[in-house]
């Protein structure tokens, strides 16, 4: 079945970047829409990103629009998601997922990686 297995996590200091990766196999990549989430403790999961199957569209959330950036390769059946400008409200289990015609809804997306932690200190 599809996997997608998130990297790129870690904890680094407010203003730094991370890039996070999700590798995503067993499947057709390309067919997908692939979104970027996150959980923080005691918080429900929140959309971040997504982009379509070509990259001809991309969506951020409000909060991190401008900071983050969302790219795939679909070459490497990979998804990336760009984070500069760190905050420590960003601070969250990232999730990437992969959907048809999916949306900013989580409940549109098919498949899920296990995540990745993100800590940003201040």
């Amino acid at each position: 079945q599809v996997q997608l297995v998130e990297s790129g996590g870690g904890l680094v200091q407010a203003g730094a970047s991370l890039r996070l990766s999700c590798a995503v196999s067993g499947g057709t990549f390309s067919s997908y829409t692939m979104g970027w989430f996150r959980q923080a403790p005691g918080l429900e999961r929140e959309f971040v990103a997504r982009i379509s199957r070509l990259s001809l569209t991309r969506d951020y959330s409000d909060s991190v629009k401008g900071r983050f950036a969302v790219s795939r390769d679909n070459a490497k059946n990979t998804v990336y998601l760009q984070m500069n400008s760190l905050k420590p409200e960003d601070t969250a289990v990232y999730y990437c997922a992969a959907g048809k015609s999916a949306t900013t809804n989580s409940d549109t997306y098919l498949y899920w990686g296990q995540g990745t932690q993100v800590t940003v200190s201040s």
